[in-house]
């Protein structure tokens, strides 16, 4: 099968740049002809992408570009002639490609999968200024909640109709987790879930805990991320145990201000700020950890940082409203605790740090089983080849059937 697969690619590469490599892998060693079309604001599929089409940072060209992508439309339709491909899976296009993306591969059998809220929120986070999470659908609450300005608000009119527009005429939309499943249906946008997948650890990885409490955070340093928050958590443990350590890996916007906030808490000893890593890297860090921590203030889309803990053995701390519940049982694979709850997360850290929760600071070999199984990259390639062949064999009939979709959850 000929398989374009249409992502932006983020100057910080995350964990949807991540689950996009996995998944081109793993269909080219399904024996696929596949393509990847970026934008060139990130690495570009570390320079491997077959297409990449320009993209800014910059303020000014963002107003324009987010909205219709002259650029990007043109690389789509310079893929769509060179390379034919019999369908088209769409992850990111909101920040730099933009919906006009989807109106390019209007002839082609298109799936969208959505690991995140830019389709639906102005600001990606369904995070209202006060950290608490929004409850409502975007329109003009975004402005009076304080969330965009009235210029950002008016340029995002016509940006969202055409999403709205386009997401109800491609063959399928695929979501991360249950929790995104209902904000789109929220939204009036039907969707099917499909959990995204992790690679199995490497062959030089081993579970070796430290004697003393190791904590890992591994993420964007980001607002919606809450590292400020486990940092204050943890300047509370740290006065019972001294020893405890704080891993922070990633890279953001907020390093500066965390890296002085752990100064201030006294933490200039106990927190190493380790910067962005390749995942076998990451492996090492987590290697003797007693427990990764995910402290999100927003609703975690999913959490792949989470599902790469679990099936390496390594407890979880996460934050329970979003997609992480898919992730974390409660007492079997880790600790959940109220999003933006710093007495709670203090709670979880000082229960695994006294040992009255996974006391051997490591999962079970059935949990880690039975994640490598879930989460795995093999099955989840499987199912989404077979939505692929679902979707091809269908069209153009389920062209019809999209657009039925969109009278029906939008009527």
């Amino acid at each position: 099968m000929r398989i374009l697969l249409v992502t932006d690619w983020n100057r910080a590469q995350g964990g949807a740049e991540n689950y996009i490599t996995w998944l081109r892998e793993g269909l080219l060693e399904a024996g696929d002809n596949v393509r990847l079309l970026t934008s060139c604001t990130g690495t570009a599929g570390d320079r491997t992408a077959d297409y990449v089409a320009y993209g800014s940072d910059k303020f000014a060209a963002k107003v324009f570009l987010q909205v219709s992508n002259p650029f990007a439309v043109m690389t789509v339709k310079r893929a769509l002639t060179e390379f034919r491909p019999d369908v088209a899976l769409v992850n990111m296009f909101a920040l730099y490609l933009s919906p006009a993306v989807l109106i390019a591969l209007a002839g082609v059998p298109t799936i969208m999968l959505v690991s995140d809220y830019k389709s639906i929120c102005p600001i990606g986070s369904k995070l209202l200024p006060n950290e608490s999470l929004c409850r409502v659908r975007a329109g003009w609450v975004c402005c009076t909640n304080g969330c965009v300005n009235l210029l950002h608000w008016l340029r995002d009119q016509p940006r969202y109709a055409l999403i709205r527009s386009r997401m109800g005429h491609v063959a399928r939309v695929l979501s991360c987790s249950d929790w995104v499943r209902q904000e789109l249906a929220n939204d009036g946008i039907r969707s099917e879930v499909v959990l995204l997948p992790v690679p199995p650890p490497g062959v030089l990885f081993r579970r070796q805990p430290a004697d003393d409490p190791v904590f890992v955070f591994s993420g964007r340093l980001d607002r919606e991320k809450g590292v400020d928050l486990l940092l204050r958590a943890f300047a509370r443990l740290s006065v019972i145990f001294p020893l405890a350590r704080l891993r922070v890996i990633g890279r953001g916007p907020l390093r500066p201000d965390l890296e002085r906030a752990a100064g201030a808490l006294g933490l200039t000893n106990a927190v190493e700020f380790c910067g962005w890593l390749s995942i076998r890297e990451i492996e090492t860090k987590l290697s003797d950890a007693w427990a990764l921590v995910v402290p999100s203030v927003w609703a975690e889309p999913l959490g792949l940082v989470a599902i790469e803990a679990l099936v390496r053995g390594v407890p979880i701390i996460a934050s329970a409203t979003g997609g992480l519940v898919h992730i974390v049982e409660e007492g079997v694979s880790g600790l959940l605790f109220p999003n933006n709850d710093a007495e709670a997360l203090f709670d979880r850290l000082h229960t695994i740090a006294r040992g009255r929760a996974f006391p051997n600071h490591t999962l079970s070999d059935q949990v880690i089983s039975r994640g490598r199984q879930k989460f795995g990259v093999k099955p989840h390639v499987d199912l989404i080849r077979r939505v692929f062949g679902e979707v091809v064999s269908d069209y153009p009939r389920n062209r019809h059937c999209g657009e039925h979709r969109q009278r029906v959850t939008r009527g």
